[in-house]
């Protein structure tokens, strides 16, 4: 990849200045309806009036989009990426779902040539999709890994996956064994983790497919690459919480089962947290441990109702990211996904503000995921990962924006209405991935 050339993107800037969950939510973004962004080396060089910032640049080249909002890529904080093939199967819940659906499609990850053609397609649809970073659960088999990280690597993106770590309450087939989980995941950690843009997750599913010992070996790993991320499931579903509550009776709670392992702190990502106790939310605030909404999946596969108001925009509040959560949400669409979270919080008397939602799309993730100082922003020294919207994508949209009177507005049109026609370009520590004119002209 040739990220070495400097270049300007011109056009409506967007960026944050401050976490919209602690100031006005309008107060914390800068924009400038002609503005300019300067990146060189895959890396953001400067923001600010196209006027000004031009003529500091001399005679860069400069890609103009007329009407387009250039921010930060989206940062999906929590997805499966075997999973893309099974979206919109009809009917169970979580339990159900992994048995009937997710298993079976993840055995067939262990044929590398088949993991890597699910890599290519699940990459390219994030970047059409305008995301340009995830952290993505992989399958047991570490080919698995191999075959996204080799993907994402030849595509300069920042991806964070891992093996998943089970061995219990899942086919013979998807198995491994405390032991080969640990030293298969030390030898993915040693081949992949910080090439290029990568970052290794060690990744023990849930408690439920993960004997003690295995949890142990987990927490040691961890312990033992402290660079690395910890990501896993938590308080998806009522009955999950029963039967965790069954496997581990000592433990106060499911969070508890985590942390008796060393499995929480700055750098664990948790799924769902649906359902936490007020001792949970305590520890998880306290250790700094992230966690994953997931609101399409969780709406899709009947798990309930996210806490936005009570784990964020609060007192003491707990980092959280946004996310697809592909294949049981049911869109790669960061508009579905930000649609979907404002809907869960309306559902508990909430409203999600267009700013918050957006933010937690891009810099909330990053967050969680331990990035927020390289990616999520589009601010001088971030890395390049950058989208262009169109903010009238259809003619739905465009007749709407007649009454916008405001960015935040034009943000709640576009999380509401758009889709993923409303992104126009997608770059990836500055080269250009995703063209949607190039795009519809080979369709």
């Amino acid at each position: 990849m040739n990220t070495s050339a400097t270049f300007a993107l011109r056009g409506r800037t967007l960026a944050f200045r401050d976490d919209p969950f602690r100031v006005p939510p309008d107060q914390t973004i800068a924009t400038e309806e002609d503005g300019a962004v300067v990146i060189a080396a895959g890396r953001i060089v400067e923001v600010g009036p196209a006027a000004e910032v031009l003529a500091r640049h001399p005679g860069v080249a400069v890609e103009a989009y007329d009407g387009g909002l250039i921010m930060a890529g989206f940062v999906d904080s929590h997805a499966h990426y075997p999973q893309m093939e099974i979206i919109g199967s009809y009917g169970e819940q979580l339990l159900e779902w992994l048995e009937k659906y997710t298993f079976p499609t993840e055995t067939k990850y262990a044929d590398y040539q088949y993991a890597r053609a699910g890599a290519e397609a699940y990459l390219d649809g994030c970047l059409s999709n305008g995301i340009t970073s995830a952290c993505v659960f992989a399958a047991t088999y570490p080919g698995s890994v191999d075959a996204l990280f080799e993907a994402a690597l030849a595509r300069g993106m920042r991806i964070a996956t891992g093996k998943n770590m089970m061995d219990r309450h899942a086919p013979a087939a998807l198995c491994d064994t405390a032991a080969s989980g640990y030293d298969q995941s030390k030898a993915l950690i040693e081949a992949w983790h910080g090439r290029g843009r990568l970052v290794y997750a060690v990744t023990p599913r849930f408690a439920i497919t993960s004997t003690p010992e295995q949890l142990e070996a987990a927490g040691a790993l961890w312990r033992e690459h402290p660079t690395t991320l910890m990501q896993t499931h938590m308080s998806e579903n009522l009955a999950e919480i029963a039967w965790v509550r069954e496997l581990y009776p000592d433990a106060p709670d499911y969070l508890g089962v985590y942390e008796s392992f060393g499995l929480i702190g700055e750098g664990t990502n948790f799924g769902h947290c649906i359902h936490l106790t007020e001792r949970e939310i305590a520890r998880l605030t306290e250790s700094g441990s992230a966690v994953s909404h997931c609101p399409t999946s969780n709406a899709f596969i009947g798990s309930g109702l996210f806490d936005m108001k009570g784990l964020r925009d609060c007192a003491a509040p707990i980092r959280v990211g946004l996310a697809t959560d592909i294949g049981g949400g049911s869109s790669l669409s960061m508009f579905d996904t930000m649609k979907a979270a404002y809907e869960v919080a309306q559902l508990r008397g909430y409203s999600l503000h267009p700013v918050k939602a957006f933010w937690l799309a891009t810099l909330g993730s990053a967050g969680a995921l331990r990035m927020d100082d390289r990616i999520g922003n589009l601010a001088a020294g971030y890395e390049a990962d950058v989208v262009v919207l169109d903010l009238e994508s259809t003619p739905l949209i465009r007749r709407r924006m007649r009454t916008v009177e405001t960015l935040s507005d034009a943000l709640f049109v576009q999380m509401i209405l758009a889709d993923d026609r409303a992104v126009r370009a997608t770059y990836v520590a500055g080269e250009k991935l995703y063209d949607r004119d190039q795009a519809s002209a080979e369709r």
